[in-house]
């Protein structure tokens, strides 16, 4: 047997030369069916669904725009049940940057055929997601375009339109089998270990029988023909050859019998009548391009270039799911990451430049980006390494824009009083460095104020500092508060502090470690911090501004060298029993 390979550089159907192709068969209405008849349909039906071109035609257009050669138009089509998934985000970002990257249009189209499950609110969401991420559409919901509507529920005619279309030329017959007859055949299909397809009981019928049941107005569907041999083949720009066994496949439905069109047929005269060059999407939808190549050849559409992106997997290598942690990106906004962060990761799962850079903005990566750099493999989703990343773009930012991001969020935790001003830009490049996300400047901030003193000195680790002369250090530094030196000190900013601190330690013979230790201990409660020097004046300005509000739980300067004036150091010695007493105290 020969083989014939279709016109295109990109698909190839495989399969037994057509007997005729140089008429369709009419539509018959004959009272009864011959033999002749009926060998005349079987033979025609066969030279139909194995001879036609992939050529666009006008005719199938239907009065709707057709592709303009050369230009990109790529489509993201989520199906409004529930939030953005990252994986879906990512696909959007890839179409959006092979777009942008190629001059081209990006179009969002909204799939909601799913009735039960879509909602308006979805719908929304996704919307906003997507803005979030500053991957503004050209054509779609709220922008329009001259290809709409852009959603599914409301191109139900249309849809009819393609299937009378498909049904008159003899690619799609009705279909009248129950569901009883269905589940036997599958019953069936499973006992002779043979694949559950439809075994063609309405694929031959005579007028005359489909008539009859008209008739009675039994329900029925639109199935599509499916050539019994042969090979379909494509070529995916990310995963190569592609090719399925025809005869694996059998005539599937196009229409249900409540009238709605089924997803792999939609998707097909939407991306055809959106003029859609380029498919780009997720691996999971690769097998339903065997039947979405067949829809397209039948209406004489061209077909779009395909790339089917791989999945985004979690750490163990399975499907990232809910039972992963957050996978919508609503939830990483919610949790204090930013946009261009979820971009600049988002990009990095399964793609990359060649080189070891890492940190990308949005205009970066549509000029780095290439559907030929996008890997087979699937991506594994680190939460960690977004953290990490999301901590560099945070840092990025202008003192501006991230003095007024952090300021807002402590006033609306109630930390602050105020959002802006001299205190809240100080604090935010002292403690900028060890936040990673919005969220984390909270606990920053709220840990800077406090003062766990009596914590510290519990602790094994404040023991060395304590029994080297911790409580020497302490009646000096009272003394500097009480007649004002310190404080005075303070209020001539850092050149009055770095003279203080020099000449205090002149006064106490230590320099270095065994100065600022103890020092730091004294001043703020704790072991480590942020610099010295910047933390003592900021908690300086945080006493006399008013900004920090009641319900933060700051101990102010005054207020610790009372604590100090009233601590008993002989209690922290080295008899557990005490320490841990002591280290119960409120402070």
């Amino acid at each position: 047997m020969g083989s014939a390979v279709v016109g295109s550089p990109w698909l190839r159907i495989r399969m037994i030369p057509a007997l005729s192709s140089s008429s369709h068969p009419p539509i018959f209405r004959q009272s009864s069916p011959s033999l002749s008849l009926l060998r005349y349909r079987r033979r025609n039906s066969l030279s139909l669904t194995r001879s036609f071109s992939i050529t666009a035609s006008s005719e199938a257009s239907l009065n709707h725009p057709t592709r303009v050669d050369g230009q990109v138009r790529v489509r993201f089509a989520p199906s409004p049940t529930g939030n953005l998934h990252v994986g879906g985000a990512r696909t959007a970002l890839f179409n959006y940057l092979f777009a942008r990257s190629k001059g081209g249009k990006f179009v969002l189209r909204i799939e909601d055929t799913d009735l039960e499950r879509s909602t308006r609110e979805s719908e929304e969401a996704v919307l906003r997601d997507l803005s979030w991420l500053g991957l503004d559409w050209d054509e779609g919901p709220g922008v329009g375009g001259d290809y709409g509507p852009y959603r599914q529920s409301e191109r139900n005619v249309l849809y009819r339109e393609y299937a009378e279309k498909l049904l008159k030329s003899g690619h799609v017959y009705r279909c009248f089998c129950s569901n009883e007859e269905l589940e036997k055949m599958k019953e069936i299909a499973k006992l002779k270990e043979l694949p559950p397809v439809y075994t063609g009981k309405w694929a031959n019928a005579t007028d005359e029988e489909v008539e009859e049941e008209l008739e009675k107005g039994s329900p029925y569907t639109f199935r599509f023909r499916v050539p019994k041999e042969g090979r379909l083949q494509i070529h995916d720009l990310i995963r190569g050859e592609v090719s399925w066994s025809l005869d694996t496949l059998g005539d599937f439905v196009i229409m249900r019998s409540n009238g709605q069109p089924v997803y792999n047929f939609c998707v097909t005269v939407d991306d055809a009548t959106m003029a859609i060059s380029h498919v780009i999407r997720a691996e999971e939808h690769l097998p339903n391009t065997l039947r979405q190549a067949l829809i397209y050849k039948a209406l004489g559409f061209q077909m779009p270039c395909f790339a089917h992106v791989s999945l985004i997997l979690a750490p163990d290598r399975s499907k990232l799911s809910k039972r992963h942690g957050a996978t919508s990106v609503g939830q990483f906004r919610e949790m204090g990451y930013l946009p261009q962060a979820m971009v600049n990761y988002l990009a990095l799962l399964g793609w990359g430049d060649g080189t070891e850079n890492e940190f990308f903005s949005l205009d970066m990566l549509v000029e780095k980006f290439s559907i030929e750099r996008v890997n087979k493999s699937g991506a594994i989703f680190d939460s960690t390494k977004l953290r990490w990343m999301n901590g560099q773009h945070l840092r990025s930012l202008s003192p501006e824009e991230l003095t007024k991001l952090i300021g807002q969020r402590w006033k609306s935790t109630g930390i602050l009083t105020e959002s802006e001003g001299m205190f809240v830009e100080e604090a935010v490049q002292l403690l900028k460095d060890g936040i990673d996300l919005i969220t984390d400047s909270d606990k920053a901030l709220s840990n800077f104020l406090s003062y766990p003193l009596y914590a510290t000195l519990a602790s094994p680790e404040g023991q060395p500092v304590l029994q080297d002369g911790l409580p020497e250090v302490a009646g000096s530094l009272l003394a500097a508060y009480d007649s004002g030196e310190l404080l005075g000190a303070l209020e001539e900013g850092h050149a009055g502090w770095k003279t203080w601190v020099k000449n205090f330690g002149k006064s106490m013979k230590r320099k270095g470690k065994s100065l600022f230790m103890p020092l730091r201990v004294l001043l703020t409660g704790k072991l480590h911090g942020p610099d010295m020097g910047a933390t003592v004046l900021l908690l300086h300005r945080a006493g006399t501004s008013n900004v920090v509000s009641d319900q933060a739980g700051f101990i102010t300067l005054d207020n610790r060298f009372k604590m100090l004036r009233d601590t008993k150091w002989e209690s922290f010695n080295n008899d557990q029993t005490v320490l841990e007493s002591v280290a119960t105290v409120p402070n």
